[in-house]
């Protein structure tokens, strides 16, 4: 497992814990963050035991509070686009993991904070919790997938009106409007996230990771094309052991532990 410098991995039994770990840049994605991050998301890919992953800041105040400026202030067309490919690559290798990925968002997820929460499947924030796309008052776009991610996620009028005027929205605004699953105190915050960690990672895997997927292609096709995916991968499912296992043990009312093959 390789050593990283702004981050930190960790496993633990069945589930992956990743923290962005600048806390005095406030987890701001450099060149090196996102790179670290593209490796970590690699380790728990291959890792058949991790059926889950969660996504944290280090520190009480921040996420991630956007890409580095200092960093990006001197690009020029080129290594801007470079830099926001390099962003929008790792951003796409986290939403097409192949585990379920849930953001715990403990203060500022500003920019590209914004966009690593959206990349993933669950987002839940603290009462802290402040997000936003201000890149426009920068001179730029939403570089990692904003433009795209916040509007399949609240509708494009809501995503429209936060790009273009930059506007932040607190916590209970972003739960109002579809961007977060929940609001919790910042000191439940984790206890809240690994609670649901626990309870994914303790269903059927290649299910939950066909529904996953299923989701995910869903939202780029149409309704029919859809449904006819999700026939072909509910019958797939048929031919599994942890079918066998979770019916058979539904009805002999008994639990079931379900082992990764």
């Amino acid at each position: 497992m390789s050593a990283f410098n702004t981050i930190s991995l960790t496993f633990e039994e069945s589930i992956a814990l990743l923290t962005i770990n600048q806390p005095k840049s406030m987890n701001a994605l450099t060149t090196e963050v996102l790179s670290e991050i593209g490796e970590a998301l690699s380790q728990v890919e291959k890792n058949l035991e991790c059926r889950v992953l969660i996504i944290t800041g280090a520190g009480e105040k921040s996420f991630v509070a956007g890409a580095n400026i200092a960093e990006m202030k001197e690009k020029d067309a080129l290594e801007g686009e470079i830099f926001g490919r390099l962003g929008n690559e790792v951003f796409l290798k986290l939403s097409t993991l192949r585990q379920p990925t849930i953001a715990a968002v403990n203060g500022f997820a500003l920019g590209g904070g914004c966009e690593l929460a959206m990349a993933c499947d669950i987002r839940y924030a603290s009462e802290n919790a402040l997000f936003g796309q201000p890149e426009v008052g920068l001179g730029i776009t939403p570089g990692f997938g904003g433009t795209q991610r916040l509007a399949r996620l609240v509708g494009a009028g809501v995503a429209s009106e936060l790009i273009f005027s930059a506007r932040m929205v607190k916590a209970d605004e972003a739960k109002q409007i579809g961007l977060v699953n929940h609001v919790v105190p910042l000191e439940d915050l984790m206890s809240n996230v690994r609670d649901l960690a626990i309870k994914i990672s303790k269903q059927a895997p290649l299910a939950v990771e066909k529904s996953k997927e299923l989701i995910h292609k869903g939202l780029d096709v149409s309704l029919a094309r859809g449904i006819d995916l999700e026939c072909q991968a509910f019958g797939l499912l048929f031919s599994t052991q942890d079918q066998k296992n979770g019916m058979t043990a539904f009805l002999n009312k008994e639990k079931t532990t379900f082992e990764r093959k």
